[in-house]
């Protein structure tokens, strides 16, 4: 453990002398139920982005449903590093936390008016801006406290603390205004947040558990992923259970459980001993790489899938307005093909970063899937998600078979850091 890291004795001190009690976590500290329960109101976030994008079906609305994400998650991977740090179900720090998700969940409700102010009740923009910024505050202040007497957190803080005041005072601004004008302002206060975390380095930062930071995002993965099942269900919500209702279900169903195979058959794995063997000085700037910035695009991926998935069986299931012939057009067929080409190159680029390996098979099927959409837009709805299906189910199947050995190796026997190094699948 590097001379800044907080020793468990040095929280309890400081805890101590502030009268709060706050416990450290250890080096093999697991999720906890209250982050589980904290996540279900990201779910609900994440559903909210969905809808909104399909109830705006164009590009302005499919760019504002990812700005909206954007903010969600920059909220989320915050408190993943806090709970990193101190155990989030103890003391102060579970205060913090469930105020935290009642901020959120205001603003969760508060997403189909963050563009558009409807009449009556509150300025929704308005409360959107003031949710992030009371969800940002909390996260500084109580990490803050945290940090007690280590210079290196503190000093961190104090180069992070401009991109929080100025990602959130841009978006109050932006609440204020209307049409593109809005979604301009609110990209360049994504841009300042995400971009000033970005150049206040990650030297100060502390990661106590490789295991629980791995964990945290694994578990946000299937959540997303979980949504995306939810989008099924919500599309044929209302119709008849028809036979191509099944058969569009089913073939979902299998698409999402081969993006999931994907993530956690072994690259989860090699990526958290990644993580775990990496210097305590460089292991910060790693987790910030691979897991706060590069999980972002992988999380897009899977909500724009879930938007696809959504428009499909709406079509697939709604016989009156729509032929079994009628093939997926515009933003549902983009969403759909477009999710899992960004899911497959967003993998590799999380791959690549962690453990230095280019999963080359990867970046091939995300080019064949974008090469394959003029075909989607002429096939039936339903036969553009059986071939999107095919692809991925195919790439897991070629991996599985073509690195049996070293899968076997990885799953079941533990692999060192050397042997990380020289196996090439995911």
């Amino acid at each position: 453990m590097c001379d800044g890291d907080l020793a468990q004795s040095d929280v309890m001190n400081l805890t101590q002398r502030r009268r709060l009690r706050m416990e450290a976590s250890s080096q093999d500290a697991s999720v906890t139920p209250l982050e589980l329960f904290f996540d279900l109101v990201f779910v609900f976030g994440l559903t909210q982005v969905t809808s909104l994008m399909a109830d705006d079906l164009t590009v302005s609305g499919l760019i504002r449903g990812l700005l909206v994400l954007g903010l969600l998650w920059w909220s989320w991977t915050g408190y993943a590093w806090l709970a990193n740090v101190v155990r989030a179900d103890e003391g102060a720090a579970r205060i913090a936390m469930l105020a935290a998700m009642a901020a959120m969940f205001v603003l969760a409700l508060s997403i189909p008016e963050a563009f558009n102010d409807e009449p009556g009740g509150l300025n929704g923009p308005m409360v959107v801006g003031v949710c992030y910024f009371a969800f940002r505050a909390l996260h500084l202040v109580l990490f803050w406290i945290i940090a007690g007497d280590d210079e290196g957190l503190r000093r961190q803080l104090v180069r992070f603390t401009p991109s929080v005041i100025g990602g959130t005072a841009l978006l109050l601004v932006a609440s204020g205004l209307e049409g593109s004008a809005k979604t301009v302002l609110w990209s360049v206060a994504l841009l300042v947040d995400y971009g000033g975390t970005l150049l206040a380095g990650a030297s100060g930062w502390r990661l106590r558990s490789a295991r629980h930071f791995a964990e945290r995002h694994g578990l946000i993965v299937i959540v997303a992923l979980g949504e995306s099942i939810v989008a099924v269900g919500v599309g044929v919500a209302g119709l008849a259970i028809s036979w191509p209702i099944v058969v569009a279900a089913v073939v979902g169903l299998a698409l999402a459980a081969g993006m999931w195979w994907m993530y956690f058959d072994i690259t989860s794995l090699v990526a958290e001993r990644a993580l775990a063997d990496e210097l305590d000085g460089d292991r910060p700037r790693l987790a910030r790489d691979a897991y706060s910035f590069l999980h972002l695009p992988l999380i897009t991926g899977v909500v724009l899938l879930a938007l696809g998935m959504k428009k499909l069986l709406e079509n697939v299931g709604d016989t009156e307005h729509h032929d079994l012939a009628d093939p997926l057009t515009g933003i549902g067929l983009y969403a759909l093909y477009g999710g899992v080409s960004l899911y497959l190159v967003s993998h590799a680029a999380f791959k690549l970063r962690a453990t230095h390996i280019l999963s080359v098979q990867r970046l091939v099927a995300a080019a064949m899937v974008l090469a394959l959409l003029p075909l989607g837009a002429q096939l039936p709805a339903l036969g553009a998600l059986v071939v999107l299906t095919a692809v991925v189910v195919g790439l897991v199947a070629f991996e599985a078979i073509r690195f049996a050995e070293d899968r076997e190796r990885i799953r079941h026997e533990g692999m060192p850091r050397d042997s990380v190094q020289a196996v090439e699948q995911s």
